[in-house]
């Protein structure tokens, strides 16, 4: 069954208001006020679907009684079609001015006011339907999003579980390095240099992004990748070659899906955390600047973690060694203003590496 729409006449004369109520009561539901400011009172407890409003109005008159109605959020949705006798062209340009959808001058035809509320009301009703649906479409997309980005995410961890379990190492490598990134990146956000660049939402991307970091291992031989003892030259060469190997996957990637900023920010990661801000590291053997700003984030998160942490070539350094070493290295690893960053927040790589190993919560 259909909602019966409501319509608000506004006019201090009984002769004009009889005649409406007389003209809309089977069709509508009414409420009536003799002023401005009774209208304001109507409106505050049952806001309707249409107003009728008359101009000549004692102390507030139309023209102000629609203003403060078009200045309320709540209200200022509602169709007025102002209804008076005055005729004069100024007099209708200026009730367009003030909001009106149209306007009708008195003695009124009953046909023309019936008309022009029904189209009105229709028009009301299409434009409330359509946001609706734009409001269903828009949950739709958002609830599809958030189960592709779950997706992706599972995906992600998916793929990184792989290059980890083959350099036999553990899931919480990716867990730890995911929040040093995160960590890093809040501290830098807080310097002017870096808030622009560094927003809440390519935080994320980067936080999203740094377990693929490695992904390049996948492609590296077992007898090389799991050696406990130290590399030749040679198969040092080719251990190096994870980083291209990586790039050059998400590449493809990007080549089969379009470039995206989270596939942006995995290959810098992939393909250049193992350069060095002196210019000595590898793939290419760029440095400073050179270094895209997630690169040289995830480099010091890398090498933190792979500090203090057991490998099959070396056993775990403590918290403090392995920041005396990233202090060390700044400028010649690392970038000295990321290192500046480190050293602020060394507490919350600490608490982050005993969470993740311990399977505590955040």
């Amino acid at each position: 069954m259909d909602t019966i729409q409501s319509i608000l006449i506004v006019d201090d004369e009984r002769f004009y208001i009889n005649i409406l109520v007389e003209l809309l009561k089977d069709k509508y539901k009414l409420y009536i006020a003799k002023s401005g400011e009774q209208a304001l009172k109507r409106l505050s407890d049952n806001p309707p679907d249409l107003i009728l409003l008359d101009i000549m109005m004692p102390d507030m008159d139309g023209y102000q009684t629609c203003k403060k109605i078009k200045q309320n959020l709540e209200w200022n949705d509602i169709p007025i079609i102002f209804l008076t006798g005055k005729t004069d062209q100024e007099s209708e340009e200026k009730a367009f001015e003030y909001g009106a959808v149209d306007f009708i001058n008195k003695p009124i035809a009953s046909a023309t006011v019936l008309a022009r509320i029904k189209t009105h009301l229709a028009l009301l009703n299409s434009r409330q339907t359509l946001e609706q649906q734009n409001k269903l479409l828009e949950d739709k997309i958002s609830e599809r999003t958030k189960e592709i980005e779950l997706t992706q995410d599972a995906a992600i961890y998916s793929l990184s579980m792989l290059a980890e379990a083959r350099d036999q190492e553990t899931g919480e490598h990716i867990q730890r390095t995911q929040k040093f990134v995160k960590a890093l990146a809040k501290q830098l956000q807080l310097q002017p240099k870096f808030s622009e660049v560094l927003d809440d939402k390519t935080i994320e991307l980067l936080f999203k992004s740094a377990p693929l970091h490695d992904i390049g291992k996948i492609a590296v031989p077992d007898h090389i990748l799991q050696k406990p003892g130290p590399l030749t030259a040679e198969e040092m060469v080719e251990m190096q070659k994870h980083t291209l190997y990586g790039g050059d996957a998400i590449k493809n990637a990007e080549k089969l899906s379009g470039s995206t900023s989270f596939l942006k920010f995995a290959r810098e990661i992939a393909y250049s955390h193992q350069e060095k801000w002196d210019g000595s590291g590898y793939p290419e053997g760029i440095k400073e600047q050179q270094i895209p700003l997630s690169a040289r984030i995830m480099a010091i998160a890398d090498v933190y973690d792979a500090l203090v942490n057991k490998r099959v070539y070396k056993p775990a350094f403590s918290h403090q060694d392995a920041v005396d070493y990233i202090t060390q290295q700044s400028g010649l690893h690392f970038d000295p203003e990321l290192v500046d960053a480190f050293i602020e927040i060394k507490a919350d790589f600490e608490q982050i590496t005993l969470q993740c190993n311990t399977h505590l919560p955040d």
